[in-house]
């Protein structure tokens, strides 16, 4: 029976394409710790306070990328060049989701309107991480080789999540609610379109690495499609509302050690 559980079982259990899973979501991850990084040391004077939590968002993407890069050199393998196709984090900046990787690179400080759409970004964004480390926490947070690393950067991916509601509710009630509102529903359109693509992408390299007959491949391509169908009639609302997090300040105080999975 196909399920996502088996789905990634069998990922697992070649080295192949365990590389390829593990060398894209260490490159995503690093990819969005270089960007908190920047946007942290840009941070607009009157924001300032905010720039710990900033640089606790990218401190943790950083230690998901080396934990990714861990459990490579566990199995005794090497990163694999990651196909550009399924760069999710690189083709959501070239659409213009995320503040754009030229002006994170000039030394120009950000505007308050700059940090409202960071994190408008970062809510739909990390609701899709805080859903897929969900789902792989569900079917393996007691699996001997990746249940520790799952069960942390799950974790992480709900405080990010929390962090975003809580700081674009203090935003809201500053007076951006209506900007909050059209840049949330403008990115979880865009990302659900990215996320079909980028996940068709992946699973058609996966289906060559593990040779998958064609009626497989043809049956999870319809499954992404489906997936699509259901986010674009209605499913994207899921990732533009705002409430309170039970966990509030949860990017709050100093970023605690990262353990070593290597």
């Amino acid at each position: 029976m196909l399920s996502a559980k088996s789905l990634f079982q069998e990922i697992l259990d070649n080295d192949e394409s365990f590389r390829l899973f593990c060398s894209i979501a260490a490159s995503g991850e690093a990819q969005g710790g270089w960007e908190n990084a920047r946007i942290a040391a840009l941070v607009p004077d009157t924001e300032r306070e905010l720039a710990p939590k900033i640089v606790r968002h990218g401190a943790d993407e950083d230690k998901h990328g080396r934990i990714f890069n861990a459990l490579l050199k566990k199995r005794g393998l090497e990163p694999a060049p990651v196909p550009p196709e399924t760069d999710y984090t690189m083709i959501l900046e070239r659409h213009g989701i995320g503040l754009a990787h030229e002006k994170l690179k000039s030394d120009q400080p950000l505007t308050v309107q700059d940090i409202v759409t960071y994190l408008a970004h970062s809510r739909v964004t990390e609701q899709r991480a805080s859903e897929q480390m969900d789902l792989l926490r569900k079917h393996f947070a007691d699996h001997p080789d990746l249940g520790r690393a799952v069960r942390m950067i799950s974790a992480d991916e709900d405080n990010h999540l929390a962090y975003c509601h809580e700081e674009l509710l203090r935003f809201a009630r500053a007076g951006h609610g209506r900007a909050i509102q059209r840049t949330l529903r403008e990115c979880a359109l865009a990302e659900i379109r990215i996320y079909r693509d980028v996940s068709l992408a992946v699973m058609a390299h996966m289906g060559r690495v593990l040779g998958w007959p064609r009626p497989k491949a043809a049956l999870l391509a319809f499954g992404i499609h489906a997936v699509y169908a259901y986010e674009r009639l209605g499913g994207w609302r899921r990732m533009v509302s705002l409430k309170m997090p039970d966990h509030r300040n949860a990017l709050g105080g100093p970023t605690p050690p990262a353990p070593e999975f290597a």
